[in-house]
């Protein structure tokens, strides 16, 4: 029988105290670290490696060595131990979570310029400036007021950019948990039952309201260009106006078959570049021609001093309701990837930031451009209605074919991106109920259900779009107000810091706006006599 070699046993000398232990290199490469001092244990951040004690780190390379060191290259890479609902990944939102900073940019941008950057230069028919034939513009209160309407655009946008980055931040703000939808954020912040109160009606006006009022913008503006196309050369029975609706709505509900969020990024950049050309086209081209001879900047005659206060309030709530969209952002980030080294937060903020520039890039120019070209003669469908009115026969039929039709473009990819969170609660609960994801043929039958009940809801509502002061104090709670409650009720700053008495006043004074526009847009529609012709679009 063949003898086994002994194995020679080598003892490892201790080491004195008082002699620092030297870096063992292991043969996975990894050093050996060493224990910590007391006063690093003290100071020591909780990682999601903290829990690995080093004493288990032995310089041996054996197997639970190497177990432990794979195990802690992956929780970095995983981050904070976020649990995951398995159901996340069935649902539009959170199915596909590789987004980045370019798809977060295509998306606000998308959202963020869209048919109501048309009714803005509709606010200053509220305010007015006053221009004489002199060498020198007189200044009266008129202008006054039109100085103080750009000045709440722009501090408006400011606000509007803070509360993104504070909503950004609020995304993975608890250690373990995503709150992928700004329900769920006014949820953890309010509680259960409050924030579905509080949050729950402006988020889904500003979905389906919104998606409604693309389809009523988007059948009208068709109906235009096929006006401007066709001239003098077109049947004798055109499609009504309806039939424009329903071309509309179809359109939507097959480019609606896209399964996920980062599905349409291809969409939202095209939304986007739509959004930034047609809105240039339209003050450039309305600019560039003789304004009207019997145009006037005078402010509007009102009977008292309480009717210009809420003439005011209306043209204010105006500009908020442009300025709206919050409600997609924590939808937005949530189909990016986070981890310990890349949290979601930063790729997010970046194309936020890179979308609002060219937001008011866009706003400010539509807005001071159009109501100088067009005065107190603004329709109050805006600034498109008044380029068509006014130049349909100065301005070259194929350049004001094509600023149209770049606004249909832009409905079309705006309605997707409003769309998918209903698309999303519609399919969150069915796969509750079934325990399994949605099959394409029941994805397929909530998105055509969904495109025509907004269909419906546009014919029974026409003057929906109209209401665009009143329905931005409605809203504007989700944009300035909420995310200033929950960043102190979720984030907890110290009590009477800087932080914490900066939240509360900005958030009671969202409240407060949203209280006054409101009101200035129930006074807008009495003093105007607006009519509610329901189930009469225009022909």
């Amino acid at each position: 029988m063949e003898e086994r070699p002994e194995t020679e046993l080598i003892s490892i000398p201790a080491t004195p105290r008082g002699v620092s232990t030297p870096e063992i290199q292991t043969p996975t490469g990894q050093r050996s670290p060493r224990p910590a001092s007391k006063e690093a244990k003290s100071s020591t951040a909780w990682t999601p490696t903290s829990f690995i004690s080093p004493r288990f780190l032995s310089p041996i390379g054996t197997p639970m060595k190497r177990v432990l060191i794979n195990m802690k290259g992956y929780l970095e890479e995983v981050g904070h131990l976020t649990k995951l609902n398995p159901q996340d990944a069935w649902l539009p939102i959170t199915e596909s979570r590789n987004g980045n900073a370019h798809y977060a940019a295509f998306h606000n941008l998308n959202a963020g310029v869209g048919f109501q950057a048309l009714v803005l230069p509709v606010a200053f028919a509220f305010l007015g400036w006053r221009e004489e034939k002199r060498k020198k513009p007189e200044y009266t209160s008129g202008l006054v007021l039109a100085h103080s309407h750009a000045s709440w655009k722009n501090l408006t946008n400011v606000f509007d950019l803070l509360a993104v980055g504070l909503i950004d931040k609020l995304h993975e703000a608890v250690p373990g948990k995503r709150y992928n939808r700004y329900v769920e954020l006014a949820q953890a912040a309010f509680g259960e039952r409050l924030g579905v109160w509080l949050a729950l009606f402006p988020t889904v006006y500003l979905s389906a309201g919104t998606a409604t009022a693309l389809i009523l913008i988007g059948g009208e503006t068709m109906k235009l260009f096929f006006q401007i196309v066709c001239g003098p050369l077109c049947s004798s029975n055109p499609l009504t106006t309806v039939e424009w609706y329903l071309v509309f709505t179809s359109l939507c509900i097959v480019l609606s078959q896209l399964p996920n969020l980062n599905s349409i990024a291809g969409l939202s950049l095209v939304g986007a570049v739509t959004a930034i050309t047609y809105s240039t086209m339209v003050w450039v081209l309305s600019v560039s021609q003789q304004r009207p001879p019997t145009i006037s900047y005078e402010p509007m005659s009102l009977p008292s001093f309480s009717a210009s206060v809420f003439s005011v309030l209306n043209a204010l709530g105006i500009v908020a309701f442009a300025f709206r969209g919050h409600n997609l952002v924590l939808e937005i980030q949530a189909t990016m990837p986070s981890t310990f080294k890349h949290p979601a937060h930063v790729p997010m903020w970046r194309g936020a930031k890179v979308a609002y520039f060219f937001i008011a890039l866009c706003l400010f120019p539509v807005a001071i451009g159009g109501y100088w070209a067009y005065g107190n003669l603004m329709p109050s469908g805006g600034i498109l209605n008044a380029l068509y009115g006014f130049h349909s026969h100065d301005i070259p039929r194929g350049l004001l074919a094509m600023t149209f039709l770049l606004v249909v473009f832009n409905c079309l990819s705006s309605f997707q991106i409003y769309s998918m969170p209903v698309f999303d609660s519609f399919e969150a609960g069915y796969t509750s109920r079934t325990n399994r994801p949605c099959s394409i043929w029941v994805r397929s039958g909530f998105r055509v259900f969904y495109g025509f009940v907004s269909f419906f809801i546009g014919v029974a509502l026409p003057f929906l779009s109209s209401l665009a002061g009143l329905l931005g104090g409605l809203t504007l709670p989700v944009t300035f107000a909420y995310p200033c409650f929950m960043w102190v009720l979720i984030k907890k700053p110290t009590k009477y810091s800087f932080n914490w008495y900066f939240n509360w006043i900005l958030g009671w004074l969202g409240i407060a706006f949203s209280l006054a526009f409101s009101i200035g847009g129930v006074w807008s529609m009495v003093n105007n006599g607006l009519k509610l012709k329901f189930f009469k679009p225009p022909n």
